[in-house]
């Protein structure tokens, strides 16, 4: 039978917890005094390994479009029905939404997103355009679909210094995707020499404690960046919309045991959307967002779910971090 408290002193010895511990961590009510026994070990934990520092990431989408991989937890998803036009950035508008986030010393790094179907070659046009009329040390993130080698080594010589990907929660079953696609994806892009940053996402209550366990040691296993935990948003009328949300007290929790559950090495765990109970678990990374958003049924999303750089580093702060500045930590491997 396992115990709460020796799971704990095992993880934070440095060991790694396996999938039955991962669920019997998570099984727990997260108000239940074993609950916030779990919430309190790794927010500790969190700190310890990052000196108490805290980063914000800005990303900003050149697209907004019906997307084909059809990710029911996804607003661009053509199932949806919530964006019926494809829309696109001009370059101008491009730079400027990279430009803005550069100028505050508290973003740490930049993601350039689009939906999985936009056209690569533009993408390398587009991001060796911004990257120009950026500061040479700026970090360039990509959070785009799918890629083989050959896209991925391109992403390298354009000035990327690495990509945020997930085997996402539902993977092949709620969506036109598999796991494998998502894992060579992951293997091709540290290939060429990127660096990965992840997330156990987007967790619903339809989800099982092993599913999200495996989708954590997944997580561990590609040897990130950062990883963490995120809720599904709700999109109205979509499939996935009859299932509750989960409580962003449980949600601390996951993140949480999802610190516990990763390799020391792995220094960032984040958490989204920005939310004062996951970084008060020991969430260190979260990220504000400009123009479309897969969780957002607005096409700026600054106009409506997403927050500013200063709105994160405030919350950051409030919660006891302190704040990066200048290009991100984790990246900087």
């Amino acid at each position: 039978m396992y115990n709460v408290t020796d799971l704990i002193k095992k993880s934070l010895e440095g060991e790694r917890l396996n999938a039955e511990e991962i669920v019997y961590l998570l099984s727990f009510s997260p108000d239940s005094p074993e609950g916030y026994e779990i919430i309190k070990a790794g927010a500790l934990l969190s700190r310890k390994l990052s000196n108490n520092v805290a980063e914000v990431h800005g990303q900003f989408a050149l697209n907004l479009a019906p997307c084909p991989a059809d990710c029911k937890f996804c607003s661009f998803a053509s199932i949806n029905k919530v964006f019926t036009e494809s829309k696109e950035l001009s370059i101008t508008e491009a730079i400027n939404y990279a430009l803005d986030f550069e100028k505050n010393s508290e973003c740490s790094s930049i993601y350039i997103m689009t939906t999985a179907n936009y056209d690569f070659g533009k993408f390398i046009e587009y991001s060796t355009e911004i990257k120009k009329h950026l500061k040479p040390e700026t970090i360039l993130i990509a959070n785009i679909g799918d890629q083989p080698l050959n896209n991925a080594i391109r992403m390298k010589e354009a000035g990327f210094t690495g990509v945020y990907h997930a085997v996402r929660m539902g993977e092949g079953r709620d969506n036109k995707l598999t796991k494998n696609i998502r894992l060579k994806s992951i293997e091709n892009f540290k290939s060429a020499g990127l660096l990965v940053g992840t997330c156990v996402e987007p967790i619903g209550l339809e989800h099982t404690m092993e599913e999200i366990a495996e989708k954590i040691l997944i997580a561990a296993d590609i040897n990130p960046v950062f990883s963490g935990a995120m809720r599904r948003i709700n999109i109205p009328g979509s499939e996935l919309s009859k299932f509750p949300m989960v409580s962003e007290l449980k949600m601390a929790q996951i993140v949480a045991v999802t610190r516990l559950a990763t390799p020391h090495n792995v220094i960032g765990n984040c958490t989204h959307e920005p939310n004062p109970l996951g970084i008060f678990a020991g969430a260190n990374l979260i990220w504000a967002e400009s123009g479309a958003n897969p969780r957002d049924i607005k096409e700026k999303t600054e106009e409506s779910r997403g927050f500013s750089v200063a709105r994160c580093a405030d919350m950051l702060e409030d919660m006891g971090w302190n704040v990066l500045k200048g290009g991100s930590a984790y990246f900087s491997k």
